[in-house]
């Protein structure tokens, strides 16, 4: 329903401020409550803003959960982060009950823990636990369903022994032998799964902890924990910087994991994928996603000869520049195309997309054709990779 003339031009008032006035006309009510709340953060002449008063802060903080919707306040958060100094205000407890959490606020908190004070330590994990458990509620279900599907579908044979047998899907295909007057059914087909193992796929999670890439810490952090937890898939957690750090043995819990990293520093890659190597025992069964911009501290041509070998060995290998929910990165182009041409798709992901990214990885499909039918940007030296990939699907789905 289209907006009247008074609505819009309040609106124009709120995003234009006090100078706009005497064009769109006076605010009143809790229009000017929001007024408020938006000159403190983004009127740029003033000059007090919250200044470090704990209680204008409080204050601030529940005005905008007042006047605004959810996701509104979110965004009004991280600005405020940046633009207020919020990040040494939020080491009180206070103001910790008072932040709508969010990855951000825990991205925040996980760059501050070490200087965090004893008594809102306890405060900032809850904060941290109540923002992991409700990500995990709406992450785990697709990830699990997409990587046990495609589990199946890869170990599905039509010779199966006979304690292999799945005998519903064999019954299924086979309905159309049934005999009435036998009251018998003929299994033409066997339909069944290969021998099974105690994992059908590894999966290495190697995460860059720098700074830029605190969302991709906290959701690959949660992703690797609901993978942990699915019994045919070995997944092993890497977090690095300048030094490489084994995260595996904290995937049983998503917030003692997190806390174990350590957000900010340097970047070495090179140093990374040296230890991924070292954890690969079926090259062929093995899924290696690579979380990072790919600005390399380290030795560059290391980095890339590493990632040569590790696809020369049968490694399916992704690079992911961020794992964030809007699904952009800042990221060094030159590096993407040398891996592009070693046939590693680098591209940003939403969470969303994770869990049928992982299916198609684990049946070793093509994840560049992946990337090119989700309208998935791949990075590479040109556009003439990605228009490549898009003719091949288009032909694809003709």
């Amino acid at each position: 329903m289209p907006l009247d003339e008074t609505e819009r031009l309040k609106r124009w008032r709120l995003v234009l401020g006090q100078e706009a006035e005497e064009s769109c006309g006076k605010l009143s009510g809790d229009e000017l409550g929001m007024d408020r709340a938006l000159a403190v953060l983004y009127n740029t002449e003033r000059s007090a803003g919250l200044g470090a008063s704990s209680p204008m802060v409080h204050r601030w903080l529940g005005d905008i959960r007042k006047y605004f919707p959810k996701s509104t306040v979110q965004v009004m958060q991280q600005d405020a982060y940046e633009r207020l100094g919020l990040k040494q205000l939020l080491r009180e407890p206070e103001l910790l009950e008072t932040v709508e959490p969010d990855v951000h606020l825990v991205a925040t908190l996980l760059t501050l823990k070490g200087v965090i004070p004893a008594r809102t330590r306890d405060t900032a994990r809850q904060v941290v636990a109540k923002v992991v458990a409700e990500l995990e509620q709406r992450l785990r279900n697709p990830l699990v369903q997409a990587v046990r599907g495609s589990l199946n579908r890869a170990s599905r044979t039509r010779r199966p022994r006979p304690a292999e047998i799945d005998w519903h899907g064999t019954i299924r295909r086979n309905l159309h032998n049934y005999l009435p007057q036998r009251k018998t059914l003929v299994a033409e087909r066997l339909i069944g799964w290969g021998r099974r193992r105690s994992a059908l796929r590894d999966v290495i999670l190697c995460i860059d902890q720098s700074g830029s890439m605190a969302a991709s810490v906290v959701y690959s952090g949660i992703f690797g924990a609901v993978l942990a937890t699915i019994r045919a898939v070995r997944t092993r957690m890497v977090v690095f910087d300048t030094s490489v750090v084994d995260l595996t043995e904290q995937l049983q819990d998503p917030v003692d994991l997190l806390f174990s990293t350590q957000l900010g520093g340097g970047t070495d890659i090179n140093r990374a994928l040296a230890y991924c190597q070292t954890l690969v025992v079926q090259p062929s069964q093995t899924v290696l996603v690579l979380i990072t911009d790919l600005f390399e501290g380290g030795n560059e041509q290391e980095m890339i000869s590493r990632a040569a070998a590790l696809v020369s060995a049968g490694v399916t290998v992704i690079c992911l520049l961020a794992l964030s929910d809007d699904g952009t990165a800042g990221f060094d182009g030159r590096n993407a195309s040398r891996l592009a041409a070693l046939g590693i798709p680098a591209f940003a992901c939403t969470p969303e997309r994770f869990p049928d990214l992982m299916a198609a990885a684990i049946q070793r499909r093509d994840l560049s054709l992946w990337a090119a039918e989700h309208g998935i940007h791949l990075r590479g030296r040109a556009g003439e990779q990605e228009e490549a990939f898009a003719d091949r699907a288009a032909a694809g789905s003709t």
